[in-house]
């Protein structure tokens, strides 16, 4: 009786044994119906806007081939960075896209001054337009100006529309002399001209400036002349063209009484300055045998060489580069293009190759008929509606009126005219399209 009981104890403990050995298997088999949970959470660790790195059909497959090998999900950063960084420097070199341009710090803008007394408010307007339709990176106009002359200057920028208005920003100052008498100083040659040789003394926080004639146009960026500055060696401070191209026919080498520049001299009305060179040199000059700082050497030589000037500041800027010529950066015709570089044949090689980059309408030309090329152009710029197509309301139809003037001396030479201005226009807008509308936009 006994051994059957121990019996029957034995096999109730083996099949309790089996019955937990199948318990546990069957325990085992019902885990494995977890994995596929995983793989179905497995987007929500996925950045959300995957389909704004990659907007093709097939970007969601790719992101979800990379889910499934669980790489972690740092290309797309990488690549935010990348475009990010693309799209500045995209955006520096164009100038279309304002969120970078805005925080440009101001050490960056290009500085832009211009002297206008009398009646040249509205030639010094076209001038300023025709530098903001083209230029790319902001700027700091230094409009120096008659009291009268003011409220019209300020009236009329504050006008324009507000996507070019972002562009600049204007000061305008007084005609002030520092040294010596400002009647004389204002009657040197037209009103007010020699306010350009105090810029240094007056606009003591600016490092670099251009400086330009009223009745200058640019046809191509500010930019590309202020690129210009990092050409200067170690002493060169201040960047102009000859007066002209070929001696014989030059008015300094024919009638100068006075020291100038080089073979042809210099002419002033387009001058790119290192204002804190400028400031810093001690020039040498023919009154003392040592050399004078910028201010202190202006009127002495006004008063030793005013009864033999004709040009004015014009000219006691060649006498300076006269005897500093190591001081002189010379660009070349094409960026201060003017009536004498066509009137008497082609003699400006530059521009013949590469376009005119600035226009110089002195001699009056964009108000007469003698030279209907310039007052073509003058009058483009000057009826051009801001926000309209540059190339239907500008450049067509100045191609149309350089058809008329083809049998004058200027008008002969067209392309001349029209190389750069139709590249820069091209430019912008491509720019335009690309980056404001976008390529996928375009029909």
């Amino acid at each position: 009786m006994k051994l059957r009981s121990k019996a029957a104890a034995l096999l109730l403990l083996a099949l309790a044994a089996l019955l937990l050995t199948l318990l546990s298997l069957r325990a085992g088999r019902a885990e494995p119906p977890a994995p596929p949970a995983r793989p179905a959470a497995a987007p929500q660790r996925r950045p959300a806007p995957a389909p704004e790195r990659l907007p093709g059909a097939g970007a969601l497959p790719r992101a979800g081939q990379g889910a499934r090998r669980r790489r972690p999900p740092r290309p797309r950063p990488r690549a935010g960075r990348r475009g990010a960084a693309s799209m500045e420097k995209l955006a520096r070199r164009s100038g279309e896209s304002r969120s970078f341009q805005a925080v440009l710090p101001p050490e960056l803008w290009m500085h832009l001054a211009v002297v206008a007394c009398g009646n040249r408010l509205e030639e010094t307007l076209v001038m300023l337009k025709s530098a903001v339709l083209f230029s790319h990176r902001k700027m700091q106009f230094h409009i120096f100006t008659e009291d009268s002359l003011k409220p019209e200057f300020d009236k009329q920028l504050r006008q324009w529309p507000d996507s070019y208005t972002k562009k600049f920003e204007h000061r305008i100052y007084p005609i002030t002399f520092s040294v010596g008498n400002p009647q004389e100083w204002k009657k040197l040659f037209k009103p007010c001209a020699a306010q350009r040789l105090f810029l240094p003394v007056i606009l003591k926080d600016v490092d670099s400036l251009l400086y330009v004639d009223t009745d200058v146009l640019f046809l191509r960026p500010v930019d590309d002349i202020w690129k210009l500055l990092r050409q200067f060696n170690s002493t060169q401070l201040a960047a102009m063209a000859p007066e002209h191209e070929i001696p014989k026919i030059g008015w300094y080498s024919r009638f100068a009484r006075h020291p100038f520049y080089g073979s042809t001299g210099l002419n002033s009305g387009v001058m790119l300055m290192n204002l804190t060179r400028i400031r810093s040199a001690q020039f040498k000059n023919s009154m003392i045998p040592t050399g004078l700082a910028w201010e202190d050497m202006l009127y002495p030589l006004y008063q030793k060489y005013k009864n033999a000037i004709t040009w004015g500041d014009q000219d006691l800027l060649n006498i300076i580069f006269y005897f500093n010529p190591e001081c002189l950066y010379v660009f070349p015709c094409q960026w201060n293009y003017r009536p004498d570089h066509c009137m008497y044949g082609s003699n400006c090689k530059e521009a013949e190759r590469e376009g005119v980059s600035v226009l110089h309408g002195n001699r009056g030309v964009y108000h007469d008929d003698k030279q209907p090329t310039f007052k073509a152009l003058y009058e483009a710029i000057r009826d051009f509606p801001f926000q309209d197509n540059l190339f239907q309301s500008m450049y067509y139809p100045l191609q149309l009126k350089f058809l008329e003037t083809v049998h004058t001396l200027c008008g002969r030479i067209p392309q001349v005219f029209l190389k750069q201005i139709e590249k820069t226009m091209k430019r912008a807008y491509e720019k335009h399209v690309i980056i404001r509308v976008g390529p996928n936009q375009m029909h």
